[in-house]
């Protein structure tokens, strides 16, 4: 019967519903059955990575992004551990810089600048959400953010859970603080007093941010999980003034570089095994006077296998022995980096016999120095001098070379680790050497095979800091005045022995000025309102003077309100 159905009831009568009440009914108990049905459960993987690309980047699509992802991704699939990774959804909006590459003149516009303020709490909102809302109580978080995202992470700090937090890491942030880069002679050109979040920052005048600071920048109850890397000469974070650095964290290998610290902290955490090194650059120094001719065949057989497992991992190798100047015997290159395979190293090493000497001390730092001068070490590799020896050395040596010198070089280049093989009568000799170098002292044969291990597990990063950066005179400004033209114009006049003067309004950049004087209008007086003037000279910017205007009543204010919120006191320089 066409568009009806029989329907049986207990009697056995027979009657008719017709279709559509019956549809009517169905719809209504699978209505009422989903929505008694929980919501689909959060996926809990073991890792969350997440990243904040910078201004003006397309979500999931900035080179940035997919190399901060790639590099850490090709290291994680070498575990069992379940992850993924997101780009974070917030605007990153814009901030036009190709300003930064043209003189404006005096007058400049307020526009669209208190978006940028909005971009970065909307970030920091974003991160708080995901982190502090998530239900997956064991879900692990790594950070990552460039530029304007590094903003947002080190921002989102004071407010995130610590305990959920593995490892945060910052590229080119506007808001870095380091302070043994403050004065004209910093604590970081001398090596000293380095933060221990100061990953990879070439700069050691490098001090605070283009748009000022974050103080802490790593708190407390995050330490040792913040890292920061800041490019040569990235206008932003460094003390200097190219903008192409800013951009060039992918090609200058930071990204990979980072990867191997967050690495590192993940198979710490997780208690896992670390299979991932840096490069290896290791050269082996060995003592061939007489008297190592009783164990001089032990130690080539270790040396062997260090060299092995060095260029298996993809390293290099170098070979040299040393005796005394005054024996006299100048230290001697079997081979190097260059031109060290398997084969020619096992040829080489034979050639190494123990003869001549009986005299102790023997000229190590003389060698060493000589050895470390000698060789082209590649710029990111694991750095080892493995010195094979059953003597002390001679401070100073015979041609004057001193600990000192020895040491100073080994940190300038990044520094090269010092192992030192030595019978137990001479390990306290030594151990100031390891110490000073990052190194280690092994004074018991059966830990020689160890040692190797312990050496092919090691990674290094990037140098922290170079030592011998060439000091600029900053730049300074004064005097500024500042005069109310309408409600929302502001007129600034200052002194400067700049070249220029950069303007930024709250933290978004409006350009450069060769002007004394400047105009700013377009000023919402809803907004906060904070002027900074940077001084540049030709090579390095100078400390900024920072400028809270108020549109009611206009006068300079020594003690400024902040503009962020949070434990941590927002400071432009």
């Amino acid at each position: 019967m066409r568009g009806k159905i029989p329907i049986k009831n207990r009697g056995g009568q027979k009657y008719q519903i017709k279709i559509k009440y019956l549809v009517a009914a169905l719809t209504l108990v699978i209505s009422t059955c989903i929505l008694k049905m929980p919501a689909k459960a959060e996926s809990c993987p073991d890792l969350r990575i997440v990243f904040a690309r910078g201004s003006g980047g397309e979500r999931w699509n900035t080179d940035d992004y997919l190399n901060f992802q790639t590099t850490i991704e090709e290291k994680l699939k070498t575990t069992t551990l379940d992850y993924e990774f997101i780009d974070l959804d917030y605007p990153a909006v814009g901030v036009g810089l190709d300003n930064l590459k043209t003189t404006l003149g005096a007058f400049f516009g307020a526009g669209e600048v208190y978006e940028f303020g909005e971009s970065v709490k909307s970030g920091v909102k974003k991160l708080d959400k995901m982190i502090n809302g998530s239900n997956c109580v064991h879900t692990k978080y790594i950070l990552g953010g460039y530029s304007q995202g590094a903003m947002v992470v080190s921002k989102a700090l004071d407010n995130l859970n610590a305990d959920r937090l593995i490892y945060a890491a910052t590229f080119g942030d506007p808001k870095i603080y380091l302070p043994e880069g403050e004065g004209m002679m910093p604590a970081a050109c001398k090596g000293q007093n380095l933060s221990d979040y100061r990953m990879y920052v070439p700069d050691c005048q490098a001090y605070k941010g283009l748009l000022g600071a974050y103080i802490p920048y790593e708190p407390e109850v995050f330490a040792g999980k913040v890292g920061t890397w800041c490019n040569k000469r990235d206008i932003f974070c460094s003390s200097k003034l190219n903008m192409n650095d800013h951009l060039s964290y992918v090609s200058e290998n930071l990204y990979e570089d980072a990867s191997r610290v967050i690495f590192d902290k993940i198979t710490k955490y997780y208690g896992i095994e670390n299979r991932i090194s840096s490069p290896h650059d290791t050269a082996i120094l060995i003592d061939s006077t007489g008297s190592m001719a009783s164990m001089i065949n032990q130690y080539k057989a270790e040396a062997y296998r260090l060299a092995k497992e060095t260029l298996e991992s993809g390293g290099r190798v170098a070979l040299y022995d040393y005796r005394d100047l005054s024996d006299p015997y100048e230290p001697v290159k079997y081979c190097d980096f260059n031109d060290c395979t398997l084969g020619i190293f096992q040829t080489e090493l034979d050639k190494i016999h123990a003869d001549n000497g009986g005299d102790t001390p023997e000229s190590l730092l003389s060698a060493s120095l000589h050895v470390m001068t000698d060789l082209e070490w590649k710029y990111g590799s694991t750095k080892s001098l493995v010195v094979l020896t059953d003597a002390n050395f001679l401070s100073p040596d015979r041609d004057g070379i001193t600990f000192d010198e020895v040491v100073a070089l080994s940190k300038r280049i990044d520094p090269v680790n010092f192992y030192i093989v030595t019978n137990a009568k001479y390990g306290d000799a030594y151990e100031n050497l390891a110490i000073e170098t990052d190194g280690k002292v092994v004074t018991n044969f059966d830990e020689l095979s160890l040692l190797t291990d312990y050496i092919m597990e090691r990674y290094d990063s990037l140098p922290r800091v170079e030592e011998n950066n060439e000091l600029n005179e900053r730049p300074i400004l004064k005097d500024q005045k500042i005069e109310n033209i309408s409600e929302t114009k502001i007129k600034i006049s200052f002194e400067t022995n700049g070249v220029k003067t950069l303007v930024i309004l709250n933290d978004m950049i409006l350009g450069w000025t060769t002007e004394k004087t400047i105009v700013v209008s377009g000023l919402d007086s809803s907004k906060e309102n904070e002027i900074t003037l940077v001084p540049v000279s030709e090579t390095v910017r100078g400390e900024g003077i920072k400028i809270n205007l108020s549109l009611t009543e206009l006068k300079e204010i020594n003690t400024p309100k902040t503009p962020n919120t949070g434990q941590r006191q927002i400071i432009l320089n």
